[in-house]
């Protein structure tokens, strides 16, 4: 996979009630910030651009609603599919587009979710699931992940006190238990690109190690 030639591409990963809204929405302001000192970075100069899996567009909305209604009864090859569908689109539409503008992208989700959530959780073949994400983003893998890591009974926890859980959060602890075991693996498989975190940490310690390693990928003297 290959990462933006231009913008700044960055994702957010973990399981349920992990506090990835609440990180990405506190990133979103000290990049705001940094856009307003554009002339010492990289991305600054650009409106940081906020979007979400599955989701993020017209179509990929609608197919959220599907795959994650808990009335929903779909195989668990029909439910990566679906998420690849949303994520194609979002990639055409949304990614791309702004990665070409010079901008940094902050994605609530990405290709990982799919390798935790229906490789590990679910039990698909990685191979496959790595081709069919390999064609749906033309090979697109952001510059760095951030992995919020929590025990999922807490996760699930956090979960229900702010919704209902949909059809994913509802599928069992044991479930769940697979997923974060594949984020974890996937994290020590790659660790140039993982950022991975103790999700269990203060809110503001959580946020300033985040923007100390994307403040490291904004300045001029970086590398990516």
């Amino acid at each position: 996979m290959t990462t933006s030639p231009t913008g700044l591409f960055l994702t957010f990963e973990g399981p349920e009630g992990a506090g990835k809204s609440t990180q990405i929405r506190l990133l979103a302001a000290r990049l705001e910030v940094a856009r307003l000192e554009a002339a010492r970075l990289k991305f600054g100069g650009a409106a940081h651009l906020l979007t979400r899996e599955p989701g993020g567009t017209p179509t990929g909305d609608r197919l959220r609603e599907l795959v994650l209604d808990s009335r929903s009864r779909v195989s668990a090859m029909t439910e990566f599919l679906i998420y690849s569908a949303s994520r194609a689109q979002l990639v055409h539409e949304v990614v791309r587009p702004a990665l070409e503008r010079g901008q940094v992208v902050v994605c609530d989700r990405y290709v990982d979710s799919s390798y935790a959530y229906q490789g590990y959780g679910r039990g698909l073949d990685m191979a496959q699931l790595r081709a069919v994400s390999e064609a749906a983003t033309g090979g697109l893998t952001p510059n760095l992940t951030i992995l919020l890591d929590l025990d999922p009974a807490l996760g699930l926890k956090r979960a229900a006190r702010v919704n209902t859980p949909d059809r994913i959060e509802a599928a069992g602890l044991e479930f769940h238990g697979r997923v974060r075991q594949g984020f974890l693996a996937l994290a020590a498989a790659e660790p140039g690109r993982f950022l991975l975190l103790d999700a269990a940490q203060p809110e503001d310690a959580l946020a300033e190690r985040i923007w100390q390693a994307v403040q490291a990928l904004l300045t001029p003297d970086s590398t990516r």
